[in-house]
């Protein structure tokens, strides 16, 4: 079993157009290549966020010299005017040491009106700067006068030379320009090239769930940047233990950090209003706690969810609009979607991340394939749950 889950790594998918791999990133299997099947639900077609009709991604790695590693990740909920036909959204923080630009208005309103974009910490403004200028570029844009942009963070200073705020606009216009469907490259790519989670290698992961058509036939995507510590669990091995990395160990040596962030989008088909996308927003964070993350008091824990289905669009100018909302009592199984998709993302981001040096010297290592396989084996953690 295990040597026919190392040939299987020879055979992963490449990622589409726009989106931009780290030189020399070796080849890492995802969750499934490994056997891991989470949950009882179905993945979409490419097990990501893009399984979401409409949603695009965009990344840019900014690899430079010896102590850049940073990038952006851009999220588009349709390849439509965000700004005149918004998506219903909503905002939930698990824990607020953070700087989520934009959070008050999507609170308030209920809606987006741009993409989401992911960076570096102190790289945020620079990254809502550029992505203002490239909205009021665009056709119909010409009379705008307030625009909403919504970007997340974690800090990558430890592999990153952060202060240096090496984020520039055109690091960002290519990421939102670069944008597409289909499959969507993880790891240690984009905004999370940087990152690090559980003592490893962190960095972008994705999954989808598709619900049966007795529920709907509803599909669910995540997408996140891990950057934080905790307790890794596996599929129910306790993987952080038996491999010596975990938060707080032995209490007297240095235990690589409990703190750290994780930024998290949920996308879902579902007819959703902001009410419900809260609630959903929420669940995410069960997911994530499977893991082993306890969203310590350093960790800026965010979850931003919206519906792209065309029922509950926003369109502006609009004066008395009908909405289509699903009823409460349909919601469990959106919910049971987002915790399943919410803990593969996580793991496809250790999974898929490489490792990297950066600044300082400092190394950030992959998690060992050959100990994880043999450990999940051990545990009978590979195969179906």
């Amino acid at each position: 079993m295990r040597l026919l889950l190392l040939f299987a790594l020879a055979a992963l998918a490449l990622p589409a157009q726009g989106q931009i791999v780290p030189e020399n990133a070796d080849d890492r299997p995802r969750a499934r290549d490994l056997g891991i099947e989470i949950g009882i639900f179905t993945p979409g077609e490419h097990n990501a966020i893009t399984d979401v009709a409409g949603v695009q991604v965009g990344q840019v790695t900014v690899s430079e010299g010896s102590d850049v590693r940073t990038g952006v990740t851009a999220i588009l909920p349709h390849d439509g005017d965000l700004f005149h036909d918004r998506v219903p959204a909503a905002i939930y923080v698990g824990n607020g040491f953070g700087k989520l630009l934009g959070i008050t208005q999507v609170r308030e309103l209920g809606e987006l009106e741009t993409p989401i974009l992911f960076t570096c910490t102190l790289c945020v403004w620079q990254a809502a700067d550029a992505m203002v200028e490239w909205l009021l570029d665009r056709p119909g844009m010409d009379e705008i006068r307030s625009i909403n942009p919504v970007v997340g963070e974690t800090n990558d200073g430890r592999l990153n030379d952060i202060r240096a705020r090496p984020i520039r606009a055109e690091h960002v216009v290519e990421a939102l320009e670069g944008a597409r469907t289909g499959p969507v490259a993880e790891g240690s790519v984009g905004a999370g090239t940087g990152t690090r989670a559980y003592g490893w290698k962190g960095g972008i992961g994705t999954a989808s769930r598709v619900l049966p058509a007795s529920l709907g036939g509803y599909r669910i995507g995540v997408l996140l940047q891990s950057n934080f510590g905790g307790v890794l669990t596996i599929a129910g091995a306790p993987v952080g233990q038996a491999l010596g990395r975990y938060s707080f160990q032995e209490d007297v040596e240095d235990d690589d950090g409990a703190d750290g962030s994780i930024m998290i989008v949920v996308a879902t088909d579902a007819p959703l209003s902001d009410r419900n996308l809260e609630r959903l927003a929420a669940r995410a964070m069960m997911g994530l706690a499977r893991t082993g993350a306890f969203a310590s008091n350093g960790s800026g824990d965010y979850i931003i969810a919206f519906s792209t289905a065309e029922g509950v669009r926003r369109r502006v100018g609009e004066e008395l609009p009908s909405f289509v909302d699903l009823p409460n009592p349909r919601t469990s199984a959106l919910f049971q979607g987002v915790v399943e998709a919410t803990e593969e993302a996580m793991v496809n981001s250790l999974l898929r991340a490489t490792t990297v040096t950066g600044v300082d010297g400092f190394t950030s290592e992959a998690i060992p394939l050959d100990e994880l396989i043999e450990l999940l084996e051990e545990y009978g953690a590979i195969g179906t749950r």
